[in-house]
């Protein structure tokens, strides 16, 4: 693609969304298929379906994606990113102590934690799709993190009403104020209520925590790819679990609270005719 008449590579770069929709699409029969053999008629519901569908497709998707930003992500959670760069010495400390992994659904990036793990790690993976986490348990034990990588099975809005266990066998609150770290890779694309949970995360950080970024986001570009972007977002919520392609997240981090430093921006190697661009950094309180 890169060695392509630039028509060639902005065409080709315009289809990939619906390409990408297209693979979703075929993943709903085998996903009906499976529920149907599992679950008395009466109990279908379009929520379990469509979770169903996700997981299912998430589990090639998610795969796809591990494998092409496993190095930008490692560098990430390394502390090792400035200015959307992958550098060479961290800018800000690691991930450690108390984390909050929002949305790992099947665990693709659980093993990326195995580094911190120096034995005062918690991560809680806030995960409300139960469809996600046979496959999120498993990734866990592979990565050698039982009893360190604990699911909550709800959503952000509830957090400080679950009871997780932790690695002293302990069960324990979650409180505002009491986290380290907070993760989000591709996952506030999906969330309910964008700007009041993204606040509603940003006072679980305590005073000097980090979160570690790597979303979507709303084209803030030319008219032409903002209006194509919305155009394709007419069909993306309704194919990708609930995904919205036009979501001004980044700002929605910013307006979160008062942050000490911001590192959150467009990496470079992204090209404006890309239909999703991304915002890749960390943000601290």
């Amino acid at each position: 693609m890169a060695s392509a008449h630039p028509f060639f590579r902005i065409l080709l770069s315009l289809l990939l969304p619906w390409q990408f929709l297209g693979i979703a699409i075929s993943y709903l029969p085998g996903a009906l298929k499976r529920l149907l053999q599992t679950e008395p008629l009466q109990n279908l519901s379009l929520a379990k379906i469509q979770d169903a569908w996700f997981s299912a497709f998430w589990n090639h998707a998610g795969a796809n994606i591990r494998v092409m930003n496993g190095p930008r992500i490692t560098a990430l959670l390394e502390g090792r990113v400035s200015q959307a760069r992958v550098v060479d010495k961290p800018v800000v400390a690691p991930v450690s102590g108390v984390i909050l992994d929002i949305g790992p659904g099947p665990g693709f990036w659980v093993d990326l934690y195995v580094k911190a793990n120096t034995g005062d790690l918690k991560v809680y993976g806030v995960e409300p799709n139960v469809d996600a986490h046979s496959d999120l348990r498993m990734r866990v034990h592979q990565a050698g993190l039982d009893g360190v990588y604990n699911i909550i099975p709800a959503g952000i809005e509830t957090i400080d009403k679950i009871e997780a266990t932790g690695i002293d066998g302990k069960t324990h609150k979650i409180e505002k104020g009491s986290v380290d770290c907070i993760v989000t890779l591709l996952c506030l694309c999906g969330i309910p209520k964008p700007e009041k949970n993204i606040a509603e995360l940003y006072q679980y950080l305590k005073k000097g925590g980090r979160w570690y970024v790597f979303e979507h986001v709303k084209h803030n570009g030319n008219w032409f790819m903002r209006l194509y972007q919305a155009i394709v977002n007419l069909f993306w919520p309704h194919v990708v679990g609930g995904c919205e392609l036009c979501r001004d997240t980044e700002q929605s981090l910013r307006n979160a609270g008062s942050w000490d430093r911001i590192d959150l921006m467009q990496p470079p190697e992204e090209t404006w005719f890309m239909t999703v661009p991304h915002r890749f950094g960390t943000l601290t309180k």
